[in-house]
């Protein structure tokens, strides 16, 4: 299949051999219960009842032949790397054209305690609330605010993503999807995930997270 490549290797030379290593750890991911910032959100917050822990953010065909499957911390900079420099093009290149299914999965490691869980509950209310597009939005905001990450940035990223900003802003408190967040870190676990981004295609890792390496990966399985 014929691609255009020049995004593809643009990014590819804006990673390079550190980059494409990613973020490594194994320690013991927090849970939220700290009181946030909530800036200029007038939010009165409640514990939110009976998240959606089965959701699973899916963008592409569900019925393709090719599963691609990202596990992200979002406290990661090179997670942000991916999602904000490389995934753009997976997402035009193959997603937006059918090719693929591709899937989220959370892998708190996490690079910040106090906010890899939080932050993905947000991310995952917003998608249960609001559909699988708008928890893409809402991540490539989110991250868009690494290492400045408050309940304000996460009202503004729910905000950028078309949804209830108070509601995301509860879910971090609350660490609403923690439990959803550490089974997907068991099952990567399982699959030999050890840091972030790793990127599965039809159950392969990939070598690094890197458009042309992913891409490539994928036209393999095609």
């Amino acid at each position: 299949m014929n691609h255009t490549r020049r995004s593809l290797l643009a990014g590819a030379a804006s990673v390079g051999v550190v980059g494409a290593a990613g973020c490594l750890g194994g320690g013991s991911a927090g849970s939220g219960g700290n009181e946030l910032d909530t800036g200029s959100y007038d939010c009165s917050l409640s514990e939110p009842s009976s998240p959606d822990l089965e959701f699973r953010p899916t963008l592409g065909d569900a019925n393709a032949d090719v599963v691609v499957k990202a596990f992200e911390d979002f406290t990661c900079g090179h997670c942000a790397t991916y999602k904000l420099d490389h995934f753009p093009t997976i997402r035009d290149e193959y997603v937006a054209t059918g090719q693929i299914r591709y899937e989220h999965w959370d892998f708190p490691i996490p690079v910040n305690e106090a906010w890899a869980v939080p932050v993905a509950s947000a991310a995952r209310g917003v998608g249960a609330r609001q559909g699988s597009a708008a928890f893409f939005e809402f991540a490539s905001a989110a991250y868009e605010s690494q290492g400045n990450y408050s309940g304000a940035a996460i009202g503004d990223a729910a905000e950028a993503a078309g949804a209830d900003p108070c509601l995301a802003i509860a879910d971090a408190q609350f660490a609403a999807y923690e439990e959803a967040s550490m089974d997907d870190r068991s099952e990567g676990e399982a699959m030999g995930v050890s840091g972030t981004p790793t990127i599965f295609v039809n159950g392969e890792a990939v070598a690094d997270y890197r458009a042309e390496t992913v891409a490539a990966a994928i036209d393999d399985a095609l």
